[in-house]
C-alpha cells in the first residue's frame, strides 16, 4: 500500500508514523497462522491479542456468525430482545463460577470494567451504603481505555495524557518481583502482600470503599503472577469489610489458564467477573459482566416497571456477537481446549524457561497457564521492540512487545510442535538482537 491509503486510520496503542513507514499488515487467518498479503505464514504467539483462544477462522464460529448475519443483523437492546442474547448468556453463566449466575453483556472489556464499577456503587447505594463510593485497583494493573478502567488501572501512561481521572481511587501495591525471578508459575511465599488493603481500609475506612478490582494473573503488565494465597486472602478482607470484589478476567477467562476462569483454577470466586476477548474467540466484539445473586437481586427490585439499572449499550447483546459467543463456547467444550490447555502448561513453562540462560540481558521469565512473558534489561524497550520486529519479518512469528518484556498468549489449540517452533524462533531472534 502507498503511504496515503494509511493516512486516514489513526491506529490505537501504536507509534503510527513509525508503523506507516514500514506497515505490517495481515491479510487472512487459519487455525495458528496469520498470513501476509504474500501468503507468508505468520505463527501467531499471542492469540491475536490474547483473545483467538480457538485458533483462527474456525469452521463452527464462522458458520454461526454469517448464519446470524443473514437471519437477524441487529435487534435493540433497550426494552427489546432476542432470544440469542438470553442463550448466550445462559451459556455463559453455566461455566461460571458458582453463585455467578447473571450476565450484563457489553461490547469489550473496558465497557465491562466500567460496567461492573458501576454496578458495584449502584449496589452499595442500593443497599443503604451510600458512603462507600472509594475503588481500589493494583498498581500495574491494566483495566482497560475507558475512564473508569484508566482509574483503577496501575499504568501510568494509559492515563497520564487524560487529566484526574475519577476521583476516590486507590491501588494496592503490585506483587511483581517480591518472589524473586525466574518464578515457574506461582510462588510460594507472599499470601501477605493482600493485607495491603487493610491498609487502604485504615487510611480511608471500610465504610467508604465500594470494591477492589484486579487481574488474577496480571497479563498486560507482563504476566504477574499471584503468591499462592494472595486471591484467598483479598477475598477474606473484602468478605470481613463488605467490599465488593471484582476480578477482571478479560485475558485470564476461556481457557487462558486451563480453567473457564481464574477464579475456578484459583478456588476463589469473587463478586463479579468482567470478561471479553476469547468469549467469541476475538470474532465480533463482546464483553460481560458476571454478577452474583445478591448484587443482582439487591439492584433488581421494587415496582416491577421501573429501569433496574440505568446502564448499558446499543450493541450490549448483538445478534452476530451472541452467535459468535455461542460458537464459541460449543467449541470449546466440544473440543475440551481448556482442559488441553491445562495439559500443555507444563511443556509450555520449560520450553520457556529453557530461554533463561540464552542471553544475559534477559532478567526475568514468568508464566501461567498459556502466558508467558520474557523481560530484557531495561533499555527503555528498545530490545523488546526490535526482537519482536525481527521476529515477524524474519521467523514469521508473531509476539507482542510492550516496554522491556516481551508477551506471549498462543491459541489454546496448539500443540507441542507449535511451542517448539515459538520457542526455537523467539531464541534466534533473541539472538540476533542482541
Amino acid at each position: 500500500m502507498q503511504q496515503e491509503q494509511l493516512s486516514a486510520y489513526w491506529m490505537p496503542f501504536t507509534a503510527n508514523r513509525q508503523f506507516k513507514q514500514a506497515p505490517r499488515l495481515i491479510a487472512k487467518a487459519q487455525g495458528m497462522h496469520y498470513y501476509d498479503s504474500q501468503d507468508r505464514p505468520i505463527l501467531d504467539g499471542t492469540a491475536g491479542l490474547w483473545c483467538c483462544n480457538a485458533g483462527h477462522n474456525r469452521t463452527a464460529i464462522v458458520e454461526a456468525i454469517q448464519q446470524q448475519a443473514a437471519t437477524l443483523d441487529y435487534a435493540p437492546s433497550f426494552q427489546m430482545g432476542h432470544l440469542g442474547a438470553f442463550e448466550a448468556a445462559q451459556a455463559l453463566v453455566s461455566i461460571a463460577p458458582e453463585g455467578l449466575t447473571r450476565a450484563f453483556f457489553a461490547n469489550s472489556g473496558s465497557e465491562a470494567v466500567d460496567s461492573a464499577l458501576k454496578i458495584a456503587l449502584a449496589y452499595q447505594r442500593a443497599k443503604g451504603e451510600p458512603s462507600r463510593t472509594r475503588l481500589i485497583g493494583r498498581e500495574l494493573g491494566y483495566h482497560g481505555v475507558g475512564f473508569g478502567g484508566i482509574s483503577v488501572g496501575g499504568l501510568v501512561n494509559n492515563r497520564r495524557g487524560f487529566g484526574h481521572g475519577l476521583s476516590g481511587v486507590d491501588h494496592l501495591s503490585h506483587n511483581k518481583g517480591h518472589a524473586g525471578r525466574f518464578v515457574k508459575g506461582q510462588a510460594s511465599e507472599g499470601a501477605e502482600r493482600a493485607d495491603d488493603l487493610l491498609a487502604q481500609i485504615q487510611l480511608h475506612g471500610a465504610e467508604n470503599i465500594a470494591a477492589v478490582i484486579v487481574e488474577p494473573v496480571q497479563g498486560s503488565a507482563g504476566v504477574i503472577v499471584p503468591p499462592q494465597g494472595y486471591l484467598q486472602r483479598l477475598r477474606q478482607i473484602c468478605d470481613e469489610h463488605g467490599i465488593v470484589l471484582i476480578f477482571d478476567e478479560v485475558i485470564t477467562g476461556f481457557g487462558r489458564i486451563g480453567a473457564p476462569f481464574a477464579a475456578q483454577r484459583f478456588g476463589v470466586t469473587p463478586d463479579m467477573i468482567t470478561c471479553a476477548k476469547g468469549l467469541t474467540s476475538g470474532t465480533v466484539p463482546m464483553g460481560a459482566v458476571l454478577v452474583n445473586d445478591a448484587i443482582h437481586d439487591t439492584l433488581v427490585q421494587g415496582p416491577e416497571g421501573q429501569i433496574e439499572l440505568f446502564h448499558g449499550y446499543t450493541y450490549s447483546g448483538h445478534p452476530l456477537a451472541a452467535a459468535a459467543a455461542k460458537a464459541s463456547l460449543a467449541l470449546y467444550q466440544d473440543e475440551a481446549l481448556f482442559d488441553h490447555a491445562r495439559e500443555m502448561e507444563g511443556y509450555w513453562q520449560e520450553a520457556l524457561h529453557s530461554l533463561r540462560d540464552l542471553d544475559s540481558g534477559i532478567v526475568d521469565i514468568r508464566n501461567f497457564g498459556l502466558m508467558g512473558a520474557v523481560e530484557f534489561a531495561p533499555e527503555g524497550g528498545r530490545r523488546a521492540y526490535a526482537v519482536f520486529e525481527h521476529a515477524f519479518h524474519k521467523e514469521d512469528l508473531l509476539l507482542r512487545a510492550s516496554g522491556d518484556f516481551l508477551v506471549m498468549s498462543p491459541p489454546l489449540i496448539l500443540q507441542r510442535s507449535d511451542v517448539d517452533a515459538i520457542i526455537e524462533r523467539l531464541s534466534r531472534a533473541i539472538h540476533a538482537q542482541r
